[in-house]
């Protein structure tokens, strides 16, 4: 079993930051993927972006260049760094992980989630 711990959401003016941290506890995760997705009211849940042990790294395109995932192995703690944030941006934000080899992956892919955390962006 793997436990996934969200924090850092909150509510951010549009360009504004914010960086989200995953910690993660359990089984060793050098096998696991682990990403980002969001959910916005009324929305299905979508992908965001993946770091692979490997330090890979693969974003969906709305998150390119604005936002960066990371990871800290020591502290087995994921994290996602958010700039120039919109409104659309608004979502609450799942920490997941899996041991597919996708780079970009489905909801359905993923083995664990964390409980989430609200990022909202007022204009």
């Amino acid at each position: 079993q793997v436990q996934l711990v969200e924090s850092g959401g909150g509510l951010v003016q549009a360009g504004g930051s914010l960086r989200l941290s995953c910690a993660a506890s359990g089984r060793t995760l050098r096998s696991y993927a682990m990403r980002w997705f969001r959910q916005a009211p009324g929305k299905e849940r979508e992908f965001v972006a993946t770091i692979k042990w490997t330090g890979d790294t693969y974003y969906a395109t709305s998150a390119k260049g604005r936002f960066t995932i990371s990871r800290d192995k020591a502290k087995n703690t994921v994290y996602l760094q958010m700039n120039s944030l919109k409104p659309e941006d608004t979502a609450v934000y799942y920490c997941a992980a899996d041991e597919t080899v996708f780079g970009i992956a489905t909801p359905r892919d993923v083995d664990y989630w964390g409980q989430g955390t609200q990022v909202t962006v007022s204009s």
